[in-house]
């Protein structure tokens, strides 16, 4: 498999109070797990900037104009609970969308097998006209968008099994059966969506709630039954994954009591779904995970096993 990651330094500045959990060390914990031999057929990119108009391949352009009102010149401003912006945020989130949509493009032409974007702020608490959870834009969901646009993929999958619930992502696609939604999360957590009666207008949200204190087995067993089964029966063209890592055993934000080998295991079972119908096409891309080792440990063995196919 050829893997390509996609970073840059600007994500590094994007600020965040004190004692704020989504903070640049998340990025700089990752790198130092990828100074290990095992990455050094990686094929590292700089991600560039991307257009403002890719945001509205998602979100309204109220949504746009209002986040670029909360960048400040100086200092940093709270946008809303629990979101800050400082004056490179926009650069920054801007240039995880242009990582995202060089990535769709890398898979699409042939350069890579698959991707991983290394970016900050993370996206899929990001609705269609709110700012969320750290987030500001929904990079996953706008990779979504340009695959159909600009490669013409007819069916896009997304799963996400991050801690907690791509709220976003549903909202933006709720009702488009063109885009299958599958999310694994602690149920109750934080926000409070992706109960599994939430399936969108057309059946194509599939939520696979975890009770707190879950684990491997819970974890595998909902992968299993519903994740791989709605996988299948769709058929992507596709697979973009919101990769995050705060179910992780050691992660303050949850009680999901999983170990890096599930993040692999994961993503060997999605590595075997691409290959059947998308051509080997995924675009992993990084939301939470805020144990510094837990989320190096994690993201690291999900990225060797996208090299290792």
């Amino acid at each position: 498999m050829t893997t390509k990651l996609y970073e840059n330094t600007v994500f590094l500045e994007h600020g965040v109070p004190g004692g704020h959990p989504e903070r640049p060390d998340r990025l700089k914990a990752l790198n130092l797990a990828l100074e290990h031999p095992n990455f050094a057929d990686l094929e590292r990119v700089e991600a560039p900037i991307g257009d403002e108009d890719l945001v509205l391949l998602a979100h309204a352009e109220e949504h746009l104009r209002g986040v670029k009102r909360g960048i400040p010149d100086e200092d940093i401003n709270q946008l809303e609970a629990d979101t800050y912006a400082t004056p490179q945020s926009l650069v920054a989130a801007l240039t995880g969308i242009g990582g995202a949509v060089a990535a769709v493009d890398a898979v699409f032409k042939g350069e890579a097998d698959n991707a991983f974007i290394a970016a900050r702020p993370p996206g899929h608490h990001a609705e269609k006209n709110k700012v969320m959870g750290f987030c500001f834009f929904n990079n996953v969901a706008i990779a979504a968008r340009y695959a159909q646009r600009a490669h013409g993929a007819e069916r896009v999958a997304i799963v996400d099994w991050d801690v907690h619930h791509g709220n976003g992502t549903q909202d933006i696609f709720w009702d488009d059966p063109s885009v299958l939604f599958c999310s694994t999360h602690q149920i109750p957590l934080y926000p409070g969506t992706g109960a599994k009666d939430e399936t969108g207008v057309r059946n194509n949200i599939v939520n696979a709630p975890l009770s707190p204190n879950s684990g491997s087995e819970h974890f595998r067993d909902a992968f299993r039954t519903r994740v791989l089964p709605a996988l299948e029966n769709f058929r992507p063209d596709l697979l973009l994954i919101s990769a995050g890592f705060d179910a992780h055993h050691r992660d303050p934000l949850a009680q999901i009591n999983l170990v890096g080998e599930d993040f692999d295991w994961a993503t060997g079972r999605l590595i075997d779904i691409a290959g059947r119908s998308a051509g080997n096409r995924i675009v992993s891309l990084l939301e939470g995970g805020y144990d510094l080792q837990g989320l190096a440990e994690s993201a690291g063995l999900h990225i060797l096993r996208l090299m290792r196919g």
